[in-house]
C-alpha cells in the first residue's frame, strides 16, 4: 500500500479492485478512495486537461448557475482559476475577483481578469493571510489533484471574510459510475486525479477546515459527458493521448445522450458522477 491510514478520516485502507484491472485505496470508515497510476492507470491519457471547447461553454456556463444559486458575492476567490473564464463571469455581473493557481496546465488567462483582478500564481496555500478577505471562495474540480485537500480548505476558509462560503466541486468516489464503468470510468482518464471523495470524506475534510453549515449535494447538471464517454472507453477500450474527447464522434454522443443522461440522473441520483460542498466559515 502506499498509505496505511486515511488522509481524512485516519481509518483503515483495503484495497478495492474494480472491473479491467485497477486496484484503488479504499478507506474502511469512510470510503475515501486514494488512486496511484501504478495500481490503476486506467488507460489515463496524457495530461490533465481531457475536455472539449463546445461541452467546456456548455458547463462553464451551468457551473456559473450553480454556484450563484447559493451565493450573490460582491467579491470571489477562485483556487484554480485556469484560463480565468469562471471569475470573467463573476466579474461581468459586478464581483471583485481574486484567485490563485500554480499554472498546471500552461494556459493564457482572459485579459480582463488578469488586468483587474487579484492574481496569485501560486498554490492558495501560499496565498499570504489578510491578502484576501472575499465573501465566496470556490475550487471546480481541484480538491481531487491536489497534495493535502483539507489543507486546501482550511487555507481557503482563511481567505473569507466571516460568515462567507467556500463551495467546491469534485468528483464523486460513493457515485454508481466506479461501479458500473470500472477503470473505464472517465473519471479515471485524468492521469492526475489522486483522489475520490465520498460525501462522507468530504463531509469531514469540511469540519476538519474548521467550516461551519457543511452541506454536500450531487449536482445533476455537472459534467453531463461522463457516462458516454465512460461507456466509450468500456466498449472501445484504446490507448488516447488526447482523451476519449478528443474524438469527434465521442462528442457527438456525449451531446446526443444528455437528455437521456440527465432523465436517469433525475430518477437516481447516485448516478451524478459528482460531489458539491457548500459550507461557511465562521462569525
Amino acid at each position: 500500500m502506499v498509505d496505511a491510514v486515511c488522509e481524512i478520516c485516519a481509518g483503515r485502507l483495503r484495497d478495492r479492485h474494480v472491473r479491467g484491472g485497477a486496484t484503488l485505496q479504499e478507506c474502511s470508515g469512510c470510503g475515501h478512495l486514494l488512486r496511484s497510476l501504478a495500481c490503476a492507470p486506467a488507460g489515463h491519457r496524457d495530461h490533465a486537461y481531457g475536455g472539449e471547447p463546445t461541452l467546456d461553454r456548455w458547463r462553464l456556463a451551468l457551473t456559473y448557475r450553480l454556484l450563484r444559486r447559493h451565493s450573490s458575492p460582491a467579491s470571489v476567490f477562485e483556487v484554480g482559476f485556469g484560463t480565468g473564464a469562471l471569475l470573467r463571469r463573476f466579474l461581468d455581473d459586478g464581483a471583485s475577483v481574486a484567485g490563485a493557481d500554480p499554472d498546471q496546465l500552461g494556459l493564457s488567462v482572459d485579459p480582463r481578469v488578469r488586468a483587474v483582478g487579484d492574481l496569485h500564481a501560486c498554490a492558495v496555500e501560499d496565498v499570504a493571510d489578510q491578502a484576501v478577505s472575499a465573501d465566496l471562495v470556490y475550487g471546480i474540480h481541484v480538491l481531487e489533484h491536489v497534495r493535502d485537500p483539507t489543507r486546501t480548505l482550511q487555507f481557503a476558509a482563511r481567505l473569507l471574510r466571516p460568515g462567507g462560503s467556500v463551495q467546491f466541486l469534485t468528483p464523486a468516489g460513493d457515485s454508481d459510475g466506479l461501479r458500473l464503468y470500472g477503470a473505464a470510468w472517465w473519471m479515471l482518464e485524468d492521469p492526475t486525479h489522486v483522489r475520490f471523495f465520498t460525501a462522507r470524506s468530504l463531509t469531514l475534510a469540511a469540519e476538519a477546515a474548521g467550516l461551519v453549515d457543511i452541506r454536500v449535494e450531487r449536482p445533476a447538471l455537472d459534467s453531463t459527458s461522463t457516462d458516454a464517454a465512460s461507456l466509450v472507453r468500456l466498449v472501445r477500450p484504446a490507448q488516447r493521448p488526447g482523451g476519449v474527447l478528443s474524438s469527434a464522434p465521442a462528442v457527438v454522443s456525449s451531446m446526443a445522450t444528455t437528455p437521456l443522461v440527465l432523465a436517469a440522473r433525475a430518477v437516481a441520483p447516485r448516478l451524478r458522477p459528482t460531489l458539491h460542498l457548500i459550507a461557511r466559515r465562521p462569525h
